[in-house]
């Protein structure tokens, strides 16, 4: 039987690195949006725009509390 050599962490190095690339990414456009109001006028704000954030912000919350441990992924 031929035995693979043991291989090394650079390849999920990598592969972490360039994710985390695409978070930090993901997360300096949410931030940026979400100083300009994620993008919605203010004077013709309605309940559809409500409903689009808090949609997002239950998203949010998922990685969040997944990330950190809370909520339904306590240990």
């Amino acid at each position: 039987m031929t035995r693979k050599p043991a291989q090394t962490n650079d390849v999920a190095l990598v592969a972490f690195m360039a994710k985390k690339a695409e978070i930090d990414a993901m997360l300096a456009r949410l931030q940026a949006l979400s100083e300009n109001h994620f993008g919605t006028d203010l004077e013709r704000l309605n309940w559809a725009d409500v409903g689009s954030l808090e949609y997002q912000a239950s998203l949010l919350k998922q990685i969040s509390d997944f990330t950190f441990g809370e909520g339904e992924h306590v240990a």
